[in-house]
């Protein structure tokens, strides 16, 4: 948990420090999955703090809900571009995602020969 914590500590160092417009949080697990790329990190050491994490990770969206509905004014008032928003980012996630998995499973078969 120690690992995962300073990875997000770093980020968050970073992202003030240098005052980008991205999370640190988002940052950190950029910086960890490099630090795992890279084989500074090993997995064993992280596995057991993740699965924790994600076995309770519906209990961090209960900030964002009550944040939304604080909000709910100003969400029902401009709803129509909200879902617009949404279902078409939707759509481009899912085509962007096919088209990596393709790319990729394409190179891997070109590896396979």
């Amino acid at each position: 948990m120690a690992i995962l914590l300073i990875m997000q500590l770093l980020g968050e160092v970073i992202s003030r420090g240098l005052k980008i417009p991205i999370p640190g949080n988002v940052i950190g697990m950029g910086l960890l999955l490099a630090a795992l790329g890279l084989g500074w990190i090993k997995v064993q050491w992280i596995q057991e703090a993740a699965e924790l994490l994600l076995a309770h990770l519906a209990l961090f969206f209960v900030p964002a809900g009550v944040g939304v509905m604080v909000y709910f004014d100003l969400i029902s008032a401009e709803w129509l571009p909200i879902v617009t928003a949404m279902v078409l980012s939707t759509f481009v996630v899912m085509a962007v995602t096919g088209r990596v998995a393709l790319r990729l499973d394409r190179r891997r078969g070109a590896d396979d020969r």
